[in-house]
C-alpha cells in the first residue's frame, strides 16, 4: 500500500465515524417520527391529565390566535394571599358564588402561558355585563388564572376573556415575529352558571 493510499486511509476512516456517530449516516438509519416517544416529567404530564379532565367535566375550551384557551367553573374558593410579608388564607366573602378559571395554554406546545394579563366579563341574556374582574395567577394542580365572582342569579351566561400581551421577555433576532405578542379575546356562550356555593 502507497504512503498516499495510508495517508488517505487514516483521513476516511475517523472522518466516516464522526459522520456516523453525529447522524451524518441515511436518513433510514433515524427511527421513525412515530417511533420517537415524548416523555414528560411525571408532574407536568399530571398537571395535563388532571386540567383536561376538568375541562371536559366543568368547562369547555376554543382556539384563538396562537392560544388554545380553556375555562372551568366551580363554587367560590379560598386561596392564600401576601399579607406583611406572610401568606394568610383568604376564605370567599358570603356574596361569592363561583370561582371562574381561564387557562391560556400555547396552542402549537400546549404550554400554560404565565403572565398574561386577563380580563373576564360575565354577560347576561341582554347583554349586560354582570360583572367583570381581573384574573390572579395561581398556583393549584395545574396553573391557571381565576377569580372568584358574584353571579346574583343562576341562568345562562356568555364569559368574555380578554387576554393582553404577555409581559414576559422573548428571545428572537430583528426581523422575526414575537410569540404571543397580540392580544386575543376568547368568547365562551352558554355557560350554565347555578348555586355552586
Amino acid at each position: 500500500m502507497s504512503r498516499i493510499s495510508l495517508v488517505a486511509l487514516c483521513i476516511a476512516a475517523p472522518l466516516t465515524l464522526a459522520l456516523t456517530a453525529c447522524g451524518g449516516g441515511d436518513a433510514d438509519d433515524k427511527p421513525a417520527k412515530s417511533q420517537v416517544k415524548e416523555t414528560a416529567p411525571a408532574g407536568v404530564a399530571h398537571q395535563h391529565t388532571v386540567l383536561d379532565a376538568e375541562i371536559a367535566a366543568r368547562g369547555g375550551e376554543t382556539r384563538v390566535g396562537e392560544y388554545r384557551i380553556g375555562y372551568i367553573v366551580e363554587a367560590a374558593e379560598p386561596w392564600f394571599h401576601a399579607e406583611h410579608g406572610k401568606q394568610v388564607n383568604r376564605t370567599p366573602a358570603k356574596d361569592e358564588t363561583h370561582h371562574i378559571e381561564i387557562i391560556p395554554m400555547e396552542a402549537e406546545t400546549g404550554r400554560i402561558v404565565p403572565d398574561v394579563p386577563i380580563r373576564l366579563e360575565v354577560v347576561d341574556k341582554d347583554g349586560k355585563v354582570v360583572q367583570a374582574q381581573d384574573l390572579n395567577f395561581y398556583y393549584a394542580e395545574f396553573f391557571h388564572y381565576a377569580n372568584n365572582f358574584s353571579i346574583p342569579e343562576a341562568g345562562t351566561y356568555t364569559l368574555r376573556a380578554t387576554l393582553g400581551t404577555p409581559t414576559f421577555l422573548r428571545h428572537g433576532a430583528s426581523g422575526e415575529k414575537p410569540a404571543l405578542s397580540k392580544a386575543v379575546t376568547a368568547t365562551f356562550r352558554d355557560v350554565e352558571l347555578k348555586p355552586e356555593s
